[in-house]
């Protein structure tokens, strides 16, 4: 097909390129969510094995994230696309390991196996499956249209789609996955692990569908043709160099980091403090409600604010709004879970804007290295994001693991008052910590404010126009 008779850029797009993150996050946000309390309540593994495998699994992403994103940039463009081929081939693969990994059957084996069975699964899923989908989606906003505009909207878009994975997998599951039980006059609320396994593959069938919705309406038109002396030239070495060199790329690194340590620790604690704390898994699912609605806010404001004010310069500003509701819940501690989940609600809407602009800034950080380097390498520079983010993912496991360990939680002491006590310092403290030095990055380090973007943008269209 030609230049000329592809499809312009339009709502089907921004629609397929919801739907590929409403499929990657089925399968993210229930390890994200639900991983920790499974493998804790159900399996019986204590909290730092867990938060240890987690973590381990995101060293192997070190190599698995930058090869495919080398692989998608050495790969020639197909008559769908260069990015697209890939969620195709690697969407069944993907939903299976992680159906795989939520087996409640496992937990009559030895901890041996169970630990075992959990590493293997876990890595099967998220460095080698999860990351062969995620990269070339990624990637393939950039490759969709090269207008400012038109990739806010993919931002945003996306994460409405998360959202929407997120209403699936935190509404659902503690509504139909938990069982509340008396002992000694005392209510428990505890993970029931068959039902659990049994929501894991509904979730995975879903996620399949989602991705073949994304293939078939997303359309990509930045071509960026396969030069084999240019990448021989540019190595992964050489990538690696020039992105130590690249301030943009270093500081939403480091942002990135910043923001799935608080945003994960959030939602990876939830599981804990609305059952063990609050005693009440309907109010989970409530919060979820509550969330939809403060990104909803944010999906209708972001775009207007970010022509008006810039993408980091929005976003510094929601970030302290997060960490300061996350401070204040820390101080306050209110009794009532409703009070609790309405401070939260606020707290959305600061951590929601900056989701939305969020996969646009990354973007941006592909445009100026290609400016930096004379290389366009959307996979690679991408890949480094993502990697940067597993970083993130294991940071939040490792540490929430082991702060879940050292207050002493098990199956045993789950609702002993100190340990609930220590499960909300938890889920207030570290979010709230992470939050706000995510706002003092961007402000202070992160180098692509408004202006900025928008000279880079000017340049690549004169270079684009030059080479016409």
């Amino acid at each position: 097909m030609s230049e000329k008779t592809v499809r312009p850029f339009g709502f089907r797009d921004k629609l397929g390129y919801l739907f590929g993150d409403f499929g990657n996050d089925f399968t993210f946000l229930l390890s994200s969510s639900f991983l920790l309390k499974f493998y804790t309540d159900v399996m019986g593994v204590n909290a730092g094995i867990v938060g240890v495998v987690m973590m381990t699994a995101r060293f192997v992403d070190a190599f698995t994230d930058v090869a495919m994103g080398r692989l998608c940039d050495m790969s020639r463009p197909r008559k769908s696309g260069k990015f697209k081929p890939w969620i195709l081939r690697m969407c069944l693969p993907v939903a299976f390991s992680s159906f795989l990994i939520y087996q409640s059957s496992v937990a009559q084996y030895s901890l041996t196996v169970r630990v075992i069975w959990l590493t293997v699964t876990y890595i099967l899923w998220g460095s080698f499956f999860y990351t062969s989908v995620n990269i070339p989606y990624g990637s393939m906003a950039s490759a969709i249209s090269p207008d400012a505009d038109a990739r806010q909207s993919l931002s945003t878009y996306r994460t409405m789609g998360g959202m929407l994975a997120g209403a699936f997998v935190t509404v659902i599951i503690p509504l139909v996955a938990y069982d509340t039980l008396t002992e000694n006059g005392s209510e428990k609320v505890v993970l029931n692990g068959q039902r659990f396994t049994a929501v894991a593959g509904i979730f995975s069938v879903l996620a399949v569908i989602c991705y073949i919705l994304c293939y078939f309406l997303v359309t990509e038109r930045v071509k960026s043709p396969v030069n084999a002396e240019r990448q021989e030239k540019h190595s992964s070495v050489g990538m690696l160099k020039a992105a130590f060199k690249n301030r943009a790329l270093i500081s939403i690194i480091v942002a990135s980091i910043l923001m799935l340590l608080a945003q994960l620790t959030l939602q990876g604690m939830s599981g804990y403090i609305f059952p063990n704390f609050y005693k009440s898994a309907a109010a989970q699912s409530a919060s979820t409600v509550v969330m939809m609605a403060g990104m909803i806010i944010a999906a209708a404001v972001a775009k207007p604010l970010t022509r008006k004010f810039g993408k980091a310069e929005i976003s510094v500003v929601s970030n302290l709004l997060a960490g300061a509701i996350s401070l204040i819940l820390y101080f306050i501690r209110p009794e009532n879970v409703w009070v609790y989940i309405a401070f939260q609600g606020i707290s959305w809407v600061g951590l929601g804007i900056f989701s939305m602009v969020n996969w646009a800034l990354i973007t941006d950080v592909i445009d100026y290295s290609e400016l930096k380097n004379g290389v366009r390498e959307d996979g690679s520079v991408y890949a480094l994001y993502s990697f940067a983010r597993k970083l993130g993912q294991a940071a939040a496991s490792g540490l929430t693991g082991a702060l879940l360990s050292m207050i002493g939680y098990s199956q045993e002491t789950a609702f002993d008052t100190q340990v609930v006590n220590g499960i909300y310092n938890i889920s207030t403290l570290i979010p709230a910590a992470g939050f706000i030095l995510l706002s003092l990055v961007l402000w202070f380090l992160y180098p692509l404010h408004k202006k900025q973007v928008e000279e880079n943008i000017r340049k690549l269209k004169e270079k684009r126009n030059e080479n016409l």
